[in-house]
């Protein structure tokens, strides 16, 4: 059986994929952009990827039309709320007309539990989809997840901000919402199951777990979990605009995704009983397990995605290789190089680098530049990266994006995801022993110049300590 995949660089599609191919099912991988494809193993007989975009109907061309189950797995590229759900709407229009010209006999949709008279504007362009997605050509199965838990979901990794930074929160009163968490391996056995399931056709199933809890009560039981003492007080004041700046400046998520989390937060999502457990034969596990399953990963070092590696986390919204030829002409350069005597030690410690391990050098000022960041609208330093020793095209370092990562090349490239007055990107290679560091900036207008000339006395020390830590023997 041939399954489509879209959204395969997704937090779900990157889970998912693994599964299918255990199952022997051969899979088509969806891709915006075949650079960030590479976590796949393309040798592997079952998986074909193809570049596709679905906002744009002549590239679906490459999907091969014998398929025989699609998932719908596609969200919004945009951070502008104005356009969200006419890009949603278009996404899913443009997915149902190719999907009814090729031979799938049935379409699994992932969405959000919408069963509320009042919407929030994500689950309202959710259920739009849902919508738009029925067709009489193929049957439509959709399951709508409450809260997913499990590690570098946003949930959890927002929640784990919280509860990690804050002895002691002053919170919304959205904190005593209700929802119904459900664990991300349960979320991902609902969607192989429900493969070829007839008695699942042109159904909709909500699908959580099987505690009621208030956000304030994930938030403890979370730090009781972690062995942690933890108070809050939650204020009737505060508006949806403090609650944005309030998740924004204490956890990793961005302004836009913030503010999107505090409009849904303030709704009650319940799950509409069914007999879908009975009939996939799933019993969703609790809150507290789902917790200690996601730390097994993280301790292990094994999270398969996360949701910072989603471009909707940072400011880069195109191909990944639309930036991988850095600019010259009207651009600032601070170049420096090393000899080095192991080019592998050296490679090893630049695949290290961000997150809890630092910067190598002046990590105070790297912070500082962080902290900046987030006082003037961008992302800071928090995102972290999602594994400590290995990069892939597309992956989140820190306030960077990864353009261009290949070991054997001995060259990574990022591209700058902070809030700065033109384009910059930072480029690491090794040639005959020799280690390259290049920083490149593309100013804007008057103020990226004067913003150029104020930052290079910082440079000099930084870059400069930076190099000759990833030269020097260990």
């Amino acid at each position: 059986m041939k399954i489509l995949v879209t959204g395969s660089t997704g937090y779900i599609g990157k889970r998912l994929i693994p599964l299918l191919l255990n199952e022997g099912y051969s899979v088509v991988c969806s891709v915006r952009d075949a650079s960030r494809a590479h976590p796949f193993n393309k040798e592997d007989e079952l998986i074909t990827v193809v570049e596709s975009d679905f906002l744009k109907p002549n590239t679906l061309s490459t999907i091969p039309k014998d398929i025989d189950v699609a998932y719908y797995l596609i969200h919004s590229m945009s951070n502008s709320s104005t356009e969200f759900h006419s890009l949603e709407e278009k996404c899913a229009q443009n997915f149902k007309e190719f999907i009814e010209t090729t031979a799938a006999k049935q379409v699994i949709y992932l969405s959000g539990i919408t069963n509320d008279t009042k919407l929030s504007k994500h689950l309202l362009s959710r259920k739009n989809v849902e919508n738009i997605l029925q067709s009489n050509t193929y049957s439509l199965t959709t399951f709508k997840a409450g809260i997913i838990v499990g590690s570098g979901s946003s949930s959890f990794e927002i929640i784990r901000d919280l509860v990690e930074k804050l002895p002691v929160m002053i919170a919304p009163k959205w904190l005593n919402t209700k929802t119904q968490p459900i664990a991300i391996r349960d979320v991902l056995n609902f969607l192989l199951k429900a493969i070829g399931n007839e008695k699942l056709y042109s159904n909709s199933y909500d699908i959580f777990g099987p505690e009621i809890l208030t956000y304030q009560e994930m938030l403890l039981e979370f730090a009781k979990i972690r062995g942690l003492k933890r108070y809050i007080l939650t204020v009737p004041i505060m508006t949806p605009k403090l609650s944005s700046y309030w998740l924004y400046f204490v956890t990793s998520t961005s302004y836009k995704l913030a503010a999107s989390l505090v409009n849904s937060m303030g709704i009650e999502i319940i799950g509409k009983p069914s007999n879908i457990n009975e009939l996939l034969d799933i019993k969703p596990i609790s809150y507290k397990k789902a917790i200690k399953n996601a730390f097994v990963k993280i301790e292990q070092n094994s999270i398969v995605s996360s949701w910072k590696d989603s471009f909707i986390s940072g400011r880069l919204q195109h191909k990944a290789h639309e930036y991988i030829n850095v600019p010259s002409y009207g651009c600032f350069k601070d170049i420096k190089q090393r000899s080095i005597n192991n080019p592998t030690e050296t490679i090893n410690k630049i695949w290290a680098i961000g997150g809890e391990n630092g910067w190598y050098y002046g990590d105070f000022l790297w912070k500082l530049r962080g902290f900046f960041d987030k006082v003037f609208g961008g992302i800071g330093l928090r995102r972290g990266r999602t594994n400590p020793t290995e990069l892939n095209v597309g992956d989140s370092l820190d306030f960077w994006r990864v353009i261009y990562a290949d070991k054997n090349h001995k060259r990574l490239l990022l591209y700058a995801e902070m809030k700065i007055p033109g384009e910059a990107w930072l480029e690491f290679k090794i040639e005959e022993n020799i280690l390259y560091q290049t920083a490149t900036f593309r100013p804007k207008g008057i103020a990226g110049r004067l913003y150029w000339y104020t930052v290079v006395p910082f440079h000099y020390f930084v870059f400069n300590g930076m190099i000759s830590k990833l030269a020097a023997p260990n």
